[in-house]
């Protein structure tokens, strides 16, 4: 289905109703202890700006660019055909809309309508017929939107989700059920570890001695419930996966708190990151972790 036929048009999706949204906000509002999935819905600008707006979405998406499209484009030359591809909280889904360019079938899922309109603007801005299905909702609510509720897809996505979500090991649950037989997961997920060491090296102290510390999540994009590089690598093996790439995203750029030399080219910043982004130790330091892995039939 092309994207002038998708599920949901530039204008359904500016005034869709986000039920997930709503529920989450009654959730916090009752029971403020309750661990709810988030929606970027309501700082839509901020996050774009934030994650996307300089240098820092300049090398993340550097790093996904190589290690997925080199992955693509084998697969689809040993099937023989354009992938199918499914994106699970997307966001701005810019990996996907250009894999889509690159004439793969791509359904892109956020439960944010602000982020998916935002999506779909950058999609027709690139080309007019991409053929891109768009849904939004919660992943959960995924299933019963798909051309049928078995789809299966040759690459699943989730980038930036995990820490997001109240309950993250129950997604691998969704990801056996529509991956295709030697598909590929690709999960991008923000590093604990990261957190401790960025602030080690600043020398804030007194918030690492603070176990209460908790940012504020109605504008911040720090997680407070992220899930560590073991635990991603535990549930892969409890689901019979198999990694076959790992790499850090931003692995000195953040902890650079005078930028001197080469860290004021930003081309030179990039290639850097993009050298020590797969070379131990260095990648296990990068404010993001990028794992793809396949689960053979």
């Amino acid at each position: 289905m092309k994207q002038k036929e998708s599920q949901a048009s530039s204008s359904s999706i500016k005034q869709a109703t986000n039920e997930a949204s709503k529920q989450a906000t009654t959730a916090s509002i009752d029971q403020p202890d309750t661990r709810t999935d988030r929606s970027f819905d309501a700082i839509a600008d901020h996050f774009e700006k934030k994650v996307y707006g300089g240098l820092k979405g300049d090398i993340r998406l550097a790093v996904l660019r190589r290690d997925i499209f080199i992955y693509c484009t084998q697969m689809s030359q040993t099937l023989g055909r354009p992938l199918r591809i499914l994106d699970v909280g997307a966001g701005l889904a810019q990996i996907a809309i250009e894999l889509a360019s690159q004439g793969h079938t791509l359904v892109i899922n956020d439960i944010s309508a602000n982020m998916l309109e935002k999506a779909q603007a950058n999609a027709e801005s690139v080309e007019k017929d991409l053929d891109i299905r768009w849904y939004i909702c919660p992943y959960q609510a995924l299933e019963e939107k798909l051309a049928s509720n078995t789809e299966k897809f040759d690459l699943i996505m989730c980038h930036a989700l995990l820490e997001w979500l109240a309950e993250p090991a129950a997604v691998m649950n969704f990801f056996d059920k529509h991956l295709s037989a030697n598909g590929a997961l690709s999960l991008c997920f923000y590093n604990p570890a990261s957190f401790d060491y960025r602030n080690l090296i600043m020398g804030n102290f007194n918030l690492l001695d603070n176990s209460e510390y908790k940012a504020d999540n109605e504008k911040s994009l720090t997680p407070n419930h992220p899930v560590a590089k073991e635990e991603v690598e535990s549930w892969l093996r409890a689901h019979e996966y198999q990694t076959i790439l790992a790499s850090g995203l931003r692995v000195f750029h953040d902890y650079a708190p005078l930028k001197r030399g080469g860290h004021n080219d930003p081309d030179a910043v990039i290639r850097m990151e993009l050298r020590y982004s797969q070379l131990e130790p260095y990648k296990w330091l990068g404010r993001y972790l990028h794992i793809l892995a396949t689960r053979h039939a």
